[in-house]
């Protein structure tokens, strides 16, 4: 079925994006799950299709990223009717787990680094049960078909990239503790260098077992056992994951959260993503604001896009969690005048330096919890001839998630996107740690919507918290300065943390940082990483494009990937 994977050569490209007419499109952060989504899409497979086939290839050659051993949200577009649809596959806390689970034995919250490696940390994984519900919903080549692509490279082996290289050999002195990735990605004791073929039989055999038997052969069974085995083993923290929580696992399909910014329509995931409140929380507060007027190069435009964030962000620490286990107030945090009031408090000429939460209609008193990180996510898109689409955002949490592995897939650690501590001033937070909960995640897959009613956009990205910026960034760049998606992924990337405000440091954005100091903060140029991929609509046709600062892809059914 398919054709030869792209040489090591082209993952060193940067992308460009490249024009469709009513062709499928697939865009991904690694060129060989993009090649491996278009084929779906060249045998007469729908966007669904494609999403599934490149997890299963993502989780071979994007390990530090995302995999089966992972979740991930996804929203759908149906061409057909024009409905929207999200599947929640977040990871989920097993039975064992309490709201002490990271406390230590001073009743304090244990260190960040210090839970993330070993079985502590690791939830119930939820994308191939993600993976199945897509497909019964909106499949259309039989199931096997779909994983023949990672079947065939893991088998035959992929070469390692520099990206890749570059975390074999950041993790070298941790996994001296972990023996099983080093069995993988070491060559003669040593991080496999740029260029080294690998090839993954045990996922190759378990790719082969779900193709054969369905989700079943994931979630019972010897697989079952090698994650509970890894877990209640692990070198650190060993913890108890049964077999049990791993057949109870089910997906959830949840309602689409949606509202309107000037005269789009941005659909998301709902709890327990922040993604879309987060996201349509700082476009809800900026949309007072004669944006496209001011323009990209005004620095105007960044100080309230700054303050808008800080507000939303704020917001978020207070209110989102699991919608399952705690009362989210989505319509209050999108409630345009919530919203109204919210902006207030945003002066045009200077920082109000301190950002509390608000009080959305329908919300409950609540504790803000300080936000977590998580860094090991990737993003994906698809639409097909049809015009199905899909905008996924799949993870493992942190680099290699727990550093765990079974069966040639790295063990997500998932449960460190709860707060540590599930108390904050003495009131539980909306994130603590509960038996059969789902962790926060600040995924953000999104799709937009023209005044037509026809999709234009949809975009997502990989960079832990910062993801929610990631993807504002690009809809302002788009819906307001008449951007295309790739030139909008260019802007440079904007956060904060205990500095005050940071921009990336990069040209743009330094010369952005000269130009704040009147609004009384600084910003600070720094590091600010970002995984974008999308695909938008144009007079041509769609049109796929991936963030330049990685070796993401776009492909078009009937061509290679584009780099």
């Amino acid at each position: 079925m398919l054709k030869r994977f792209l040489p090591l050569v082209a993952l060193l490209s940067v992308t460009v994006s490249s024009p469709a007419l009513a062709q499928g499109v697939t865009s991904s952060a690694d060129p060989r799950a993009t090649e491996a989504g278009r084929e779906i899409l060249h045998e007469g497979g729908t966007a669904a299709d494609a999403a599934i086939a490149m997890v299963a290839v993502l989780t071979l050659v994007e390990p530090q990223s995302s995999g089966v051993g992972g979740g991930g949200f996804m929203v759908h577009h149906n061409a057909k009717d024009g409905s929207i649809s999200t599947i929640d596959g977040r990871e989920m806390a097993p039975a064992s787990a309490k709201p002490d689970r990271f406390l230590g034995p001073d009743g304090k919250a244990r260190g960040y680094m210090d839970v993330i490696p070993g079985g502590l940390s690791v939830g119930v994984p939820g994308n191939v049960r993600l993976m199945e519900m897509a497909h019964k919903k909106w499949g259309k080549l039989e199931w096997k078909a779909l994983f023949q692509p990672a079947i065939k490279l893991a088998e035959e082996g992929y070469l390692v990239t520099p990206a890749l290289n570059n975390w074999l050999v950041q993790f070298e002195p941790m996994w001296k503790e972990f023996p099983a990735p080093k069995a993988i990605y070491y060559v003669d004791g040593k991080p496999a260098p740029v260029g080294t073929r690998i090839k993954n039989p045990a996922y190759a055999k378990l790719l082969r077992d779900i193709a054969a038997r369905g989700p079943e052969a994931f979630y019972s069974g010897a697989n079952a056992k090698a994650i509970s085995d890894a877990v209640a083993n692990a070198p650190r923290h060993p913890s108890q994951l049964t077999v049990k929580d791993i057949a109870a696992y089910k997906a959830k399909e949840r309602p689409a959260v949606c509202t309107t910014y000037r005269v789009y329509k941005v659909c998301g995931m709902g709890p327990p993503s922040s993604g879309a409140t987060t996201v349509f929380g700082i476009l809800g507060m900026i949309e007072g604001w004669d944006m496209k007027a001011m323009g990209k190069d005004n620095p105007m435009s960044w100080h309230l896009l700054s303050e808008a964030m800080q507000l939303s962000y704020a917001d978020r620490a207070a209110y989102l969690g699991d919608g399952d286990f705690v009362d989210v107030p989505v319509k209050g945090l999108l409630d345009k005048a919530y919203l109204a009031e919210r902006r207030q408090l945003i002066s045009p000429y200077g920082a109000a330096g301190h950002y509390e939460p608000g009080t959305p209609p329908g919300a409950k008193p609540r504790a803000a919890a300080p936000p977590v990180q998580e860094q090991g996510t990737t993003h994906f898109v698809a639409v097909d001839k049809d015009g199905n689409l899909v905008s996924m955002t799949s993870t493992v949490e942190s680099i290699f998630g727990s550093q765990l592995m079974a069966n040639g897939y790295f063990l997500n650690n998932e449960l460190t996107d709860f707060d540590l501590a599930p108390t904050e001033g003495g009131v539980p937070t909306a994130n603590r740690v509960e038996a059969g909960k789902r962790p926060l995640s600040s995924m953000s897959p999104t799709v937009v919507y023209g005044p037509d009613g026809k999709v234009i956009l949809a975009v997502g990205s990989a960079g832990g918290k910062r993801i929610i910026m990631h993807v504002t960034k690009v809809l302002v760049g788009v819906l307001d300065w008449g951007l295309d998606a790739k030139t909008a992924m260019e802007l440079p990337n904007l956060f904060f943390g205990r500095d005050g405000v940071l921009i990336e440091n990069n040209e743009a954005g330094k010369a952005i940082a000269a130009k704040m100091k009147p609004f009384g903060y600084s910003f600070t140029a720094t590091s600010l990483g970002s995984k974008l991929n999308a695909v938008e609509r144009t007079a041509e046709g769609w049109r796929g494009a991936a963030d330049p600062r990685g070796p993401g892809s776009s492909s078009i059914d009937g061509a290679p990937a584009q780099n």
